[in-house]
């Protein structure tokens, strides 16, 4: 079986094969290669084009998610539902209704950080599509009580960015971020200032930490979108040659005259930047957790990627030992701002796999009381049955979901409406429900209710779509909730789901369904 099915063609990099369907299944090319064809597919684009066709595309306009079908998703599993009693409320019909369900969850060591729904926006970092759409996204998961952390790179990206004696010491950028979360902080949820190895070297978790009131601070390992660090395009030359001074990777290098020559005559248009790769070791990590602490840092998360399973290990063990705040397992297969598409289908530890080891490890930690920090579990979640699904699998560790790629789509479809219905240019699609933000979103006047006109009149237009989109997620996962007579998330257990297959249950522990409540059964039939 071919779990790939052959990409060498795929709108995530505006490619096609030149025989549609028939192509071969492992390497993905048309049966037939033909010569004087212009170059389609990946293969021939790349003919032309070279590196450049590793990369999703347009840059900077879009997100990506892996097209790999794994042998094994979320989809195998199925959540069950119960014709009797009620946890967490009174089994009384007239009260246990699903508008009854408490969504609310805790972070942090002693359950200091309260979340009014369980989902936290994993780092959103320096790429266009991120800065162009933060203000509303963080503005909607602010006054919907979730958390949300800025990724790496942001300070050095900035380009009003002041740096003395190899420190950041003033950033605009980091400094508007951080604050468009602030304005319309409700006491629950959280910001968190992330940070990879530049960052580090740089200090930007300290500046946020000193300048900016931020009291939650993320260690990065890296994400399940890649194996590298991150990268963006430059297109221009001096922004190239800015980057490269503050110690960034640069390609081609912007420095040598050749390659300023090259570009000048047009030769290429755009620079990479890459961020160097971390190398994780148990001392260091435990001095920076002091570090950071010592600098005011209330709060200390650690994310880490689809890495080999030894590397979930350190996580689970760093993480215990240094009694971190939470644990952020991102699995492949979830989504990226930009990274190489080939390995953003075919590197790393698939979410739920990565799931099932986790749980093996945190079940490990309980056993010989050590202490067990929070999780949220990342990697291509985007409706409530994921979420329930999620936090069911990790059960009792996981406390909510990560997610990116769908609160940002959110986001910028928010936007794009909502500026289009203010400039009197309604969307065909909407023109039935009216004419007006009130008219056209369904959750505007619950929510101009909630925050007063003035505050929000002054809203970013595209966080009345995150907060929208976030009450469809609390609302479905109520129901689910309400159906398996869970009527809080810390009710919720392993057996609430059910493998649909054998190999999902073998890889998860998780029963298969003609097995589940077997016990039950005997008792009830005997």
């Amino acid at each position: 079986m071919s779990f790939s099915k052959g990409i060498n063609a795929t709108a995530a990099t505006l490619t096609r094969t030149r025989t549609g369907e028939s192509k071969c299944p492992y390497s993905g090319m048309c049966v037939t290669c033909l010569d004087g064809c212009p170059g389609l597919c990946e293969v021939g684009k790349s003919a032309i084009r070279a590196k450049e066709v590793l990369y999703p595309q347009p840059f900077g306009k879009i997100t990506a998610a892996s097209e790999k079908d794994y042998p094994v998703d979320y989809s195998h599993f199925n959540i069950m539902g119960t014709a009797v009693g009620a946890i967490g409320i009174e089994p009384d019909p007239e009260k246990a209704i699903f508008p009854a369900v408490d969504l609310t969850t805790a972070l942090g060591s002693s359950g200091q950080i309260k979340l009014d729904l369980p989902i936290v926006v994993a780092a959103m970092g320096s790429t266009n599509v991120a800065a162009d759409n933060w203000d509303h996204l963080a503005a909607g998961t602010a006054i919907s009580g979730c958390g949300i952390a800025i990724g790496e790179n942001v300070c050095a990206m900035d380009p009003n960015v002041e740096i003395k004696n190899g420190k950041v010491v003033h950033s605009p950028n980091l400094a508007r971020r951080v604050k468009d979360f602030q304005n319309w902080y409700n006491g629950k949820g959280f910001i968190a200032v992330q940070a990879n190895v530049e960052d580090t070297t740089l200090g930007v978790q300290e500046y946020a930490l000193e300048k900016l009131g931020v009291d939650a601070v993320e260690l990065k390992w890296g994400q399940g979108a890649k194996d590298i660090g991150g990268e963006v395009k430059l297109n221009t030359l001096e922004r190239a040659l800015q980057l490269k001074s503050r110690g960034y990777i640069v390609l081609p290098n912007p420095e040598d005259p050749k390659v300023q020559e090259a570009y000048k005559a047009g030769a290429f248009s755009e620079f990479e930047r890459h961020s160097r790769i971390g190398m994780v070791e148990y001392e260091s990590f435990m001095s920076r957790v002091e570090v950071l602490r010592n600098c005011g840092a209330k709060y200390v998360f650690l994310k880490t990627g689809a890495y080999r399973p030894a590397d979930l290990a350190r996580a689970v063990k760093y993480a215990s030992d240094a009694k971190l705040d939470l644990l952020t397992v991102d699995g492949a297969g979830g989504g990226t701002g930009m990274s190489p598409w080939r390995m953003m289908n075919e590197w790393g530890v698939p979410t739920v796999y990565i799931q099932a080891l986790l749980v093996k490890y945190l079940d490990k930690l309980a056993a010989r009381g050590a202490y067990v920090p929070p999780v949220a579990i990342a990697g291509g979640f985007a409706l409530e049955d994921h979420m329930f699904k999620g936090i069911a699998m990790g059960a009792p560790y996981v406390k909510c979901v990560g997610m990116a790629r769908s609160a940002l789509s959110a986001a910028m479809v928010g936007k794009t409406v909502g500026e289009a219905i203010r400039s009197g240019k309604v969307p065909n699609e909407y023109k039935k429900y009216g004419e007006t933000l009130e008219q056209i979103f369904v959750s505007a006047s619950e929510l101009k209710e909630k925050l007063g006109a003035d505050d929000y009149n002054r809203l970013p237009v595209g966080a009345i779509g995150v907060y929208s989109y976030y009450e469809r997620l609390a609302q479905g996962l109520r129901q689910f909730m309400c159906g398996a007579r869970k009527f809080g998330l810390q009710h919720i257990t392993r057996d609430d789901l059910v493998s649909l297959t054998r190999e999902a249950a073998e890889i998860t522990g998780i029963k298969y369904v003609m097995e589940a409540d077997a016990d039950e059964v005997e008792q009830i039939l005997g």
